[in-house]
């Protein structure tokens, strides 16, 4: 789900509103509850959202239906903020009637924090998928350490909106369906409470924000050696360096653009059983390593831009900045929602180019896995993160040279099928009779690249899948 969805409901006729509200799938900048919640236990969600990106409450929601928020409760819903959440979350509510059922629905759109919030007994929440999730004292400290000054892309720019490209702009206003520019921008909190431009608004919006962010872009590079070299040993390719700039929307779709034309491809098959030019690395991983670059760097930092280089045998992507939040390089899949630049990842998400945050980096695995490449290597330096895709296959050689012929086409088209598969299926697609494709996969098995999953050597339902 696109957080713009959220804020494209209340734009529909009066009587779709609510169920399209109630249709709408929970997730990071959304919540429903029903209109008989407390006050106190309101704080959780509003908390979550706010040390998180934002988001918005649906209050007067439940199993379904339209259960409506009282009169003698609104006054307590809307000053839940105040009274439960410490410093208190700023909020913008809407009131909205449900002309169906006579009832009334409260839309609280919660602001990124500019600080740590917790509730007033001292409880912190972070908004994680669609879980409010209670932090431990380590992992509160660690916010607090990140959070120790207001998020950068929240600071004001001596930039007047009305510099912004109009285009950029009233597409953005389409997509979330405001009815005015400025609406818009405040919406998605790109506006300083007295109404000035924040970084935000600025890098997402202007056609050259390198003017004021001359290391707001992306520079692509391409070796013809598996090491950089340097000086007149330097392998630079001659048409290897390309700088990707405009808006942080035209640097993602340029540098893909870049990539896609530098990037190695070697003779495989493909989907469709030709042979064909693939990738070294594939796109879905590498793209999701771009945009969580350009998405979540430092634009504080005046020093460095990303850079993609490309190599023979792997991409390396460096973004500056360390991790945020609460973050272990050592361990990727274990690294918990917490955006660098809140009001940027939120905009990116409402035009598509990400989605939840945390997904990208399983992402970027499972890609690399079902590939049957090595898992992504995150090395964090001082002032940067690096990631590295690199070509190698899990199977050493050694191991191949052991295989018998045709074992690796097994392998290959069941890590591509993602699933569980039956010895019938894989003899099916690889194209050879059941007991070859058995014997393949008993050589696989014995080899510790899949697993057999069955009741008994005999069992019709027994599966194969990838250790």
């Amino acid at each position: 789900m696109f957080s713009a969805e959220v804020d494209q409901a209340p734009a529909l006729p009066a009587d779709l509103v609510a169920a399209q509200l109630l249709k709408l799938p929970e997730g990071q900048w959304y919540e429903r509850k029903s209109g008989r919640i407390r006050a106190r236990d309101l704080a959780v969600p509003l908390i979550a959202f706010a040390n998180a990106e934002g988001g918005t409450v649906a209050v007067g929601l439940s199993d379904g239906e339209v259960d409506g928020v009282t009169p003698a409760r609104t006054n307590e819903i809307r000053q839940a903020a105040q009274d439960f959440t410490n410093p208190p979350v700023r909020m913008r509510v809407s009131e909205l009637a449900d002309p169906l059922t006579q009832r009334t629905l409260l839309l609280l759109h919660v602001e990124p924090g500019e600080q740590v919030h917790e509730t007033s007994r001292g409880e912190c929440y972070l908004r994680v998928g669609d879980e409010s999730r209670r932090l431990t004292f380590a992992q509160r400290q660690e916010l607090g350490f990140d959070r120790g000054s207001a998020p950068f892309d929240g600071t004001p720019v001596e930039e007047s909106p009305a510099g912004l490209d109009p285009d950029q702009v009233e597409a953005y206003q389409q997509a979330i369906r405001s009815t005015t520019p400025e609406l818009m921008m405040r919406a998605r909190n790109l506006l300083t409470q007295d109404g000035r431009l924040t970084v935000a608004g600025y890098l997402l919006f202007s056609a050259a924000p390198q003017e004021l962010f001359p290391n707001a872009q992306v520079r692509v590079l391409k070796y013809t050696d598996i090491e950089r070299g340097s000086g007149s040993s330097l392998t630079l390719a001659d048409d290897g360096d390309i700088r990707c700039e405009g808006s942080i929307p035209e640097q993602i779709t340029h540098a893909a653009q870049a990539i896609d034309s530098m990037i190695p491809k070697r003779r495989a098959l493909n989907e469709s059983g030709r042979f064909a030019g693939l990738p070294i690395i594939p796109r879905d991983a590498w793209i999701e390593g771009l945009v969580n670059a350009v998405v979540h760097r430092s634009y504080s930092m005046s020093g460095d831009h990303v850079r993609v280089e490309i190599f023979p045998n792997r991409i390396e992507i460096t973004s500056p900045g360390r991790f945020p939040g609460l973050a272990d390089p050592t361990n990727p899949l274990s690294i918990s929602r917490h955006a660098r630049n809140p009001r940027i990842a939120r905009v990116c998400s409402d035009l598509g180019i990400t989605q939840e945050l945390g997904e990208g980096i399983r992402r970027i695995f499972a890609e690399m896995r079902l590939r049957g490449l090595t898992d992504p290597l995150y090395t964090q330096t001082p002032a940067a993160v690096r990631l590295t895709l690199s070509s190698a296959d899990t199977v050493s050689a050694e191991i191949r040279a052991a295989l018998p012929k045709g074992a690796m086409a097994v392998l290959d088209n069941l890590r591509s099928a993602g699933r569980p598969l039956g010895t019938g299926q894989i003899a099916e697609l690889v194209g050879v009779t059941r007991p070859t494709a058995g014997r393949h996969l008993q050589a696989l098995r014995d080899a510790g690249l899949v697993l057999w999953e069955g009741e008994s050597p005999k069992d019709p339902r027994a599966t194969w899948k990838v250790r």
